[in-house]
């Protein structure tokens, strides 16, 4: 089950992310994958950075990985060229 919770968390960040970023998602697979990374880039930054760890619940989760994944999605365009 928490597999699944993750899947979700993961799928509802990325796709937020994605439409805050650049306007529009990744599809389903993209947006679990941006999600999750960005759960986990959040996990590492907020601990790093300020020695924080997101509390627990959902809501929690859903927030920190939104705010990973849009880091990671701004590092992205960053790195990488935009396409005409």
């Amino acid at each position: 089950m928490h597999v699944l919770t993750f899947i979700v968390i993961g799928l509802m960040a990325g796709a937020l992310a994605g439409r805050v970023v650049s306007g529009h998602g990744y599809g389903l697979l993209g947006d679990i994958v941006v999600g999750i990374s960005g759960s986990l880039l959040a996990g590492w930054l907020f601990a790093a950075c300020w020695g924080v760890v997101a509390g627990p619940g959902f809501f929690m989760s859903l927030f920190s990985a939104f705010i990973g994944a849009v880091v990671l999605l701004g590092v992205i365009r960053l790195v990488v060229p935009a396409r005409a």
